[in-house]
């Protein structure tokens, strides 16, 4: 393989240090060094170095999206994220039927098998069947049912036995607690598409949830009289939670609060589906006809429908709309989810003996260079 060393400004041990030289050579990130002025044999740049984002919750992209059970499609979906600078993803599907999500799943154990050109797939994310009715959101309703140990059984056959496992379902369905328990040390379950009140989502962290999917949305919000699942996510002092941070889903200071109240606990996702890096009009959601009109994509009733969102888009929306500082926010989309997945020994930081996966960012957080194993990608200038 290849080697190839970039010099600059570097996101490294919660700080950005001038001057870094990294690299990269077989895969891995063979050396992290301050080197001053820059080597000959090393591509400088005026950006910011920073690990390849890890998004724990894409549905698709560039016309694709993983409930359409065919790897060329899924191929589709990790090239064009990766072009975009998430070098690492949990694929994630939606409320479908058995017969259809067991087909996604397959289709998606086939995809990381193949190892295609892009982000690599370090996880299944189910997003329901799991769900309260109510809480919905762009979910197929007719989809929606109680929790099923056989099912999921079933599913988990479908893929290699350690590979990582993430449901999100609601705790106050039938079946949700024995679901959890049976394989909470197997399955990382996720509070969300919820009606539960605070108690019911504590009870659900005491079973083994440990995540919260969108917090904020599609979810009981904190009031002073009752805080809610939000409450019981702010409070959590383990439980990790998602923020989806295009400005349309939750408010910017609210991510701001989110961020603030939970130090170490938020990951970024996009929640991105197939209509992402497209223009605006109409696209599919499993059974449901999505449009997207000023950045936001929305059912005809004006339900969100997950978003357009890229990772550099978010990280830079942390910054300039929800006003923290860039050392603050690069964690949220590498070190965390990384911790979440199960991959912190090799993902999420810039380091000698981490894979290889290696952003750079101009400053106006346009994706310039992305390198996945080493090896690298072609952009989408401007994303």
């Amino acid at each position: 393989m290849s080697e190839h060393r970039i010099h600059g400004r570097a996101f490294l041990r919660g700080a950005i240090q001038d001057d870094t030289l990294i690299t990269l050579r077989d895969g891995l990130i063979t050396e992290v060094v301050q080197v001053s002025p820059r080597p000959a044999n090393a591509a400088g740049t005026d950006g910011l170095i920073v690990p390849g984002f890890i998004d724990l919750h894409i549905h698709g992209g560039d016309g694709a999206d993983f409930m359409d059970g065919d790897v060329d499609a899924n191929a589709r979906i990790l090239a064009f994220h990766a072009r975009n600078g998430t070098t690492a993803l949990a694929a994630t599907t939606l409320s479908g039927s058995q017969h259809d999500l067991k087909h996604a799943v397959a289709a998606i154990t086939k995809t990381k098998r193949a190892a295609p050109r892009g982000a690599q797939i370090c996880a299944i994310h189910l997003e329901g069947p799991y769900i309260n009715l109510h809480r919905a959101g762009a979910q197929d309703r007719p989809s929606i049912r109680s929790a099923d140990i056989q099912e999921i059984a079933s599913l988990l056959e479908e893929a290699p036995p350690k590979f990582r496992w993430i449901i999100t379902l609601a705790p106050e369905i039938a079946g949700a607690q024995a679901l959890i328990e049976q394989y909470r040390s197997r399955i990382l379950f996720s509070i969300g598409h919820t009606s539960a009140d605070y108690s019911e989502a504590v009870a659900a962290l005491g079973w083994g949830a440990t995540h919260f999917t969108h917090l904020f949305n599609a979810m009981t919000g904190m009031h002073h009289r009752e805080p809610g699942v939000v409450g019981a996510a702010l409070v959590s002092t383990d439980a990790t939670a998602e923020l989806i941070a295009d400005g349309i889903h939750v408010h910017p200071v609210v991510l701001r609060i989110a961020t603030m109240t939970m130090p170490n606990r938020i990951a970024l996702v996009t929640d991105a589906i197939r209509a992402c890096g497209l223009p605006e009009g109409k696209y599919r959601l499993y059974d449901s006809e999505v449009t997207v009109v000023e950045g936001a994509a929305r059912l005809n009733t004006g339900t969100l429908a997950g978003s357009v969102l890229t990772m550099a888009r978010a990280v830079q929306n942390m910054v300039e709309l929800a006003g923290l500082p860039v050392h603050t926010v690069i964690p949220l989309a590498t070190e965390v989810p990384s911790r979440i997945l199960g991959v912190s020994d090799r993902k999420g930081k810039l380091d000698a003996g981490y894979d290889g996966d290696v952003v750079v960012l101009s400053p106006k957080f346009a994706v310039e260079r992305v390198f996945v194993a080493g090896e690298p990608i072609e952009t989408d200038r401007g994303s």
